[in-house]
């Protein structure tokens, strides 16, 4: 296996990758390098993603490990729950927006004016949510009215 660019593997400090449990490393794999410009630094076990300044790392579910114990792994079930989703900022919501649909994305809305922000949401091949923003008002001290649901 050729491993291109480079590992989240710190010299110092520490990074943060976010791992997901997915049905098709393949599918998801593509989707994260396709919709948003990913690098593949693995194919798979894990397969790994670098995507701007983080990676998002993907491997199969499977039961409880030695260093996990009771913990099982798997994608999720239900799409309308989520607990935790992934936030991505972009520097022109118009653009990635088109880039993204042209590849396949499905989003749930088109891109909302939330006075502090453009936003809009995806969900990847596996249900997983993921949130794009771009910060328009927010960079000028303005912020979105409360809503009931704040996300």
């Amino acid at each position: 296996m050729e491993l291109h660019g480079d590992l989240p593997a710190p010299t110092h400090g520490l990074l943060i990758t976010h791992f997901l449990t997915v049905r098709d490393v393949a599918v998801s794999r593509r989707f994260y390098a396709d919709v948003f410009g990913g690098e593949v630094v693995m194919e798979e076990n894990p397969a790994i993603v670098k995507i701007a300044n983080s990676w998002i790392i993907m491997n199969p579910g499977g039961g409880p490990t030695p260093d996990k114990p009771g913990v099982t792994l798997e994608a999720p079930q239900d799409g309308d729950r989520a607990s935790c989703f992934l936030n991505v900022r972009v520097a022109d919501m118009a653009d990635f927006y088109a880039h993204a649909v042209a590849n396949g994305a499905h989003f749930l809305t088109e891109p909302v004016d939330r006075v502090s922000e453009l936003r809009c949401y995806l969900r990847d091949p596996d249900g997983y949510l993921i949130e794009v923003g771009q910060s328009t008002g927010l960079i000028k001290g303005l912020r979105a009215k409360p809503s009931p649901d704040p996300r």
